[in-house]
């Protein structure tokens, strides 16, 4: 087994020390940093993202060819943790003879720095893993609201006793995490879009922590993996057949959930009931037809499955604050502009 030691909270020096001990070619641009590794220890990529001072964004796209122990020693007793799973599973514990807490595909994890035991996260041997973990130094968070919230949470008391909590599956965060490395612009508005996605998956995993333990005080079971992945294809099914008349008995049925889990999947997935996704889908899908398509609103209304125009216009006025044709009108106006 290799052990990989890390002992700064700062990214450039974590880095540096990943690079001394796993090799591989490093490149820096700007506030952000890539290690391309393909050696006889590892093949793949870590990623990371300088947000702020106090928040740092580190992805793991790895497959280790023996068993690796990444470890965090580090005099910082401020620090959380956010880790997310996309694929594989790793462990973590605080001691190779402490309770193991494994982290498996789409779940969420949250745990603190131990400022009197190593951090370990453990990697299996010849598994494909892809992980990413915000570390944020909650005492030195700019925003007070943010501040107050991690600490009265995850920071138990001064001495930072050990947190550790392993979350339920959550599919938003993935497609996040899939923006986030699919940003192309450059300079300015790619970092301005870099830390605002950094910013919502953060957001995410609190927001996930928070649903878990208002689920644990209701006796409430969250949905499975294999629940939460039929709620994903049945959401990008109705993405892409907007205009079919769906009921909830029809979806629940394609899907093989009960229409009370179906419904619970939506609220957790999108926040939203399965009427209001499908409502909002069609909104989006006929406000994109308005711009790139020369189909007028009668036209537009019938495609995405709806037979008033009535109505229409009060559910896109109500999203995009102005009528379609007001909004079509403006279209042509930007048109003839440019």
């Amino acid at each position: 087994m290799k052990t990989i030691s890390i002992t700064s909270s700062n990214l450039p020096t974590i880095f540096e020390q990943i690079q001394t001990q796993l090799g591989g070619k490093l490149e820096v641009k700007s506030k952000e940093y890539s290690l391309e590794i393909d050696n006889d220890i590892a093949k793949g990529m870590v990623s990371g993202i300088s947000v702020e001072h106090a928040i740092s964004y580190i992805e793991y796209d790895i497959v280790f060819n023996e068993d690796v122990v990444l470890t965090y020693k580090h005099d910082n007793a401020s620090s959380i943790h956010f880790g997310y799973c996309s694929k594989g599973s790793l462990v973590q514990s605080y001691g190779q003879s402490e309770k193991q807490n494994k982290l498996t595909q789409y779940q969420t994890g949250i745990f603190s720095n131990s400022v009197k035991k190593r951090t370990y996260l453990s990697f299996t041997k010849n598994e494909e893993v892809r992980v990413s973990m915000i570390t944020v130094d909650v005492l030195s968070v700019s925003d007070n609201e943010l501040k107050d919230h991690l600490q009265n949470t995850f920071l138990i008391n001064n001495e930072n006793t050990e947190f550790a909590y392993m979350g339920s599956f959550n599919l938003k965060i993935i497609e996040k995490i899939d923006h986030l490395n699919t940003i192309s612009q450059k300079g300015l508005i790619r970092n301005l879009l870099i830390n605002s996605t950094v910013y919502l998956i953060l957001a995410l995993e609190i927001e996930q922590h928070k649903y878990d333990l208002l689920n644990e005080e209701n006796n409430s079971n969250s949905l499975s993996l294999s629940d939460m992945e039929a709620v994903r294809d049945i959401s990008d099914f109705i993405r892409n057949y907007p205009e079919i008349q769906y009921s909830l008995k029809y979806l629940s049925k394609k899907a093989g959930l009960s229409p009370i889990k179906m419904q619970e999947g939506f609220k957790i997935m999108h926040n939203r009931t399965v009427t209001d996704f499908i409502r909002n889908v069609r909104v989006e899908a006929a406000e994109n037809l308005i711009r790139t398509s020369e189909l007028n609103i009668s036209e537009i209304v019938y495609t995405i499955g709806l037979t008033s125009r009535s109505y229409f216009s009060k559910i896109f006025k109500a999203k995009y604050n102005c009528s379609p044709k007001h909004y079509q009108n403006q279209q042509g106006k930007l048109g003839v502009t440019a």
